[in-house]
Parts: structure tokens; C-alpha cells; sequence
């Protein structure tokens, strides 16, 4: 039984992660087009989510964990040609954010589909407990 008990803590883990990374996902989208208010600011900064593995010290099992959650410092800002906005340079240019909606939507759905497997792992787990129970009464 504890086999079964594992497997429904590694699916919850994975499960709270992929939330997590679905809320990290949904901040990106929401500020794709979020621009800096004078000259010389940054935009927005795409924000990375990394995972790492532990080992849960009461029951030995392997368990993913969100790592951190920083600022993507390796793409580059657009420049926008936006003449009047306050934030734009003698050319008339503004730097957006380094985030791409495509690349984003595809994160979503494929940290949708995890989130979804780990659902399908856990309940399937759940009811297999479920049913030894039955069986044993």
C-alpha cells in the first residue's frame, strides 16, 4: 500500500508544479505588451521556471519541487517604433518585453498535459486503493 501512497505524492507534486508553472506562464502572457512608463526603463522581463528533485525525507520518495522562478536574461527586448509614447528614444523607438505569446501558449498546453497525466496518474491510483479496499471487505 505504501507503493500506492508514493505514487500519489510524486502525481501531487507534479501536479503543484505544473500549476506553478501555468501561474508563471499566465504572468508572461498578461504582461507581453506591458511597456515602461519613461526613456531608458526595461520592460517587462519574461520570467523561467526551473524544477528540481528531492527526496522526501519521511517517505524516501523522489519529488519534483519548483527550483526558482527568475527573469529570462538571455532573449533580447523588440524595439517598436512608437513615436509619441513617453518611454521612446530620440528615435522614436520602445522596448517591449521579451516575451513571445506563441512560446507561451505552447508552455501552457504543454504544462496543461502534464498537469493532466499526473491527474490521470493520481486518480487512477486512487481508485485502485479504492477498489483493494472493497475487495478486502
Amino acid at each position: 500500500m505504501s507503493d500506492m501512497f508514493s505514487t500519489m505524492a510524486i502525481s501531487g507534486a507534479g501536479m503543484r508544479v505544473q500549476s506553478e508553472r501555468t501561474r508563471v506562464i499566465a504572468q508572461n502572457i498578461a504582461n507581453a505588451d506591458t511597456t515602461p512608463t519613461k526613456a531608458g526603463e526595461d520592460p517587462y522581463t519574461r520570467k523561467t521556471i526551473t524544477f528540481k528533485q528531492h527526496m522526501d525525507k519521511k517517505t524516501g520518495t523522489p519529488l519534483v519541487t519548483v527550483d526558482k522562478v527568475e527573469e529570462d536574461k538571455t532573449s533580447e527586448f523588440v524595439k517598436k517604433y512608437m513615436p509619441g509614447h513617453p518611454a521612446a528614444d530620440a528615435d522614436g523607438y520602445v522596448l517591449m518585453p521579451n516575451v513571445s505569446t506563441l512560446v507561451e501558449m505552447m508552455d501552457m498546453k504543454e504544462a496543461a498535459r502534464s498537469y493532466e497525466a499526473n491527474m490521470g496518474m493520481f486518480t487512477q491510483t486512487r481508485d485502485m486503493a479504492q477498489k483493494t479496499i472493497d475487495m478486502l471487505r
